[in-house]
């Protein structure tokens, strides 16, 4: 029964990552989404750090990473094994950051509408880690 139901939440985590992966975002939404990130995040070639860390070359870049940011425990050993941030991952964090992470995280906000957090990724992967679009 415990394994017939530990396959089932696997099975529905690895459609909903699978779901945002089929499904592009749009860019230009996800900039108007961004405004929601934009009070903690900088994006572009003059983003500095505010609350949070700039977001420019998020994909592909090393969880926890960002020089001269303060990251949280959790977030930290999260990366320290090289992981590198994939859209699939973002997805998965921006739903409930605290989970993704396995502790407390600084990221106080959850973003449980699936269509917004395609649009905000697929916004976020055009910056290289120099803030310029591909």
């Amino acid at each position: 029964m415990i394994k017939a139901l530990r396959f089932a939440v696997a099975a529905l985590a690895a459609s909903t990552v699978s779901a945002a992966a089929m499904d592009p975002g749009d860019p230009a939404k996800g900039e108007q989404d961004f405004k929601r990130c934009a009070v903690c995040h900088n994006i572009g070639p003059n983003a500095t750090i505010k609350v949070g860390p700039p977001l420019n070359g998020i994909v592909g870049r090393q969880i926890g990473s960002w020089e001269g940011y303060s990251y949280g425990k959790a977030t930290k050993e999260k990366g320290a094994d090289g992981t590198v941030w994939t859209e699939d991952m973002l997805f998965t964090y921006l739903a409930d950051p605290a989970a993704f992470v396995g502790g407390a995280s600084k990221m106080p906000m959850k973003f449980p509408d699936e269509q917004f957090r395609r649009d905000v990724i697929t916004y976020l992967a055009q910056f290289n880690i120099d803030g310029e679009k591909k």
